[in-house]
């Protein structure tokens, strides 16, 4: 039935979540390189062009399961918890909540493995192992955590377009078909969705992205958001504040298909042999 909310599954939506970040993230890693060096304040040519574009994949695959896991658990969970009338007007707020929710949690994990990413990825020469190492001496256990707050400020306001655009265009897809929809239908959903949320969010993400890079010290290295965002308009204008908007679209609007199609996948799967075990 359309929006009919499954039992919770928990532990289906933790191992699903974890199987489609590591799939996203080890498949579009050269275009979120590319993306990354458009960004850099060093410009693309000098933080690598094209060269090394697998640099840093060893933090993102470290990372991908538990962050993915840890977000669609937290997803999952409050989604169920708020669950109510699913023909409630108040249901795309409670996927808004649901995802901020997850997102908050998920980048407990996914900011270190970002930070140690994004600086191997405009240092290609340098060693992941290396370049953690060199983050802890120098700057501690908080300059893993450098760009949280950033972070956070880019990724809830992305999820909050995302997930309930992906949610309802589920819901408008199975109306009109009058059942519900099949995986691959969930993916091109989530493509849909990913790419415009990508696109309205990339200021952010920029602002993410200098202040991750930024030198020890320095002002933006302080992590303040909206200082970051005036350096760039300063700087380059609205084009700065879209560097890499449409590597950034590409990647996510492809990371959504294949990341919410092999999650829904995976997800009805492991329910599947749930239930046939139960």
């Amino acid at each position: 039935m359309c929006g009919v909310m499954d039992r919770p599954g928990f532990t289906a939506s933790l191992v699903a979540g974890g199987v489609a970040g590591v799939s996203v993230d080890l498949i579009l890693f050269p275009l979120d390189t590319i993306k990354t060096r458009l960004q850099s304040p060093q410009g693309f040519h000098r933080a690598g062009g094209f060269r090394g574009i697998y640099a840093g994949v060893p933090s993102a695959a470290i990372g991908s399961f538990p962050n993915a896991a840890a977000f669609f658990l937290t997803y999952e969970y409050v989604k169920w918890f708020l669950y109510s009338d699913v023909s409630s007007y108040l249901m795309p707020m409670k996927h808004m909540l649901a995802a901020a929710s997850g997102e908050v949690i998920a980048c407990l994990i996914r900011v270190p493995s970002e930070v140690v990413k994004q600086r191997a990825q405009v240092s290609a020469s340098s060693r992941t192992f290396h370049i953690f190492s060199n983050i802890l001496y120098e700057e501690g256990v908080q300059g893993l955590y450098r760009g949280y707050k950033s972070t956070v400020l880019r990724e809830i306001p992305f999820s909050l377009v995302q997930f309930p655009l992906w949610e309802s265009l589920k819901v408008l897809w199975c109306w009109r078909q009058e059942h519900a929809v099949d995986s691959w239908q969930s993916a091109v959903c989530g493509a849909f969705a990913g790419g415009f949320a990508a696109a309205v969010t990339t200021p952010l993400d920029v602002a993410k992205t200098r202040i991750m890079l930024a030198k020890t010290g320095s002002s933006t290295a302080s992590g303040k958001v909206l200082s970051a965002l005036c350096g760039v308009w300063r700087t380059h204008g609205i084009s700065g504040l879209f560097a890499g908007v449409f590597p950034r679209m590409a990647a996510i609007s492809l990371g959504g298909f294949i990341f919410l199609g092999i999650y829904d996948q995976t997800r009805s799967l492991l329910l599947g042999l749930g239930r046939e075990q139960a």
